[in-house]
Formats: C-alpha cells, structure tokens, sequence
C-alpha cells in the first residue's frame, strides 16, 4: 500500500485539538486495512517529523433502527492518534 493511501484525511474535531494542544498527538483516519508500523511510516515519510508511537481505534458499522426497523447503516471507519515527539509539529494543524 502506497503512504498516500495509508492516511485518508485528518481528523479535526474538538477532541483532536485538544489532543493537539495537550499532548502533541494528532488524529487521522486511516484505511482499515494499515497497521501501525505502516501508518508510523506515512506519518514520517509525508510530513518529515518524528513519530513516537501510534494508537488505533476502530468503529465497526452501525446499524441504524426506526420503529424497530433496519433502515440502513452508519459505516464503520479507523482512526488512529500519533504521539510525536517532542518539539515536533505537523504545520497542517497549526491554523486549526
């Protein structure tokens, strides 16, 4: 798998800022099938800094009910949080 389809996008959320702000992580998601040496790899490769470690986190589908009835369902996604180093930053999220 190639480090561009590793990372799908970043996740910008209250939480992740806070993240951010308070213990230099920042939050992507990421596809389901990466694990985290890969995911460790993109981060570094991409946005040239020092990764410390990498949490995963995954959703599994939803399905969504109305009167007792399926009426569809909410897709699952993973999410990971990358500790970086210290003194390092991502210039991506310093707008946010």
């Amino acid at each position: 798998m190639d480090n561009t389809q590793i990372l799908i996008k970043p996740l910008i959320s209250e939480k992740a800022t806070l993240m951010k702000d308070a213990y230099n992580q920042v939050a992507f998601l990421v596809h389901p099938d990466a694990n985290k040496y890969q995911i460790k790899n993109a981060v570094e490769s991409l946005f040239n800094v020092k990764v410390e470690k990498v949490n995963i986190v995954r959703r599994r589908p939803v399905l969504r009910k109305r009167f007792g009835r399926v009426v569809g369902k909410k897709p699952g996604y993973k999410k990971a949080y990358v500790s970086l180093s210290a003194g390092e930053k991502i210039e991506f999220f310093e707008g946010v």
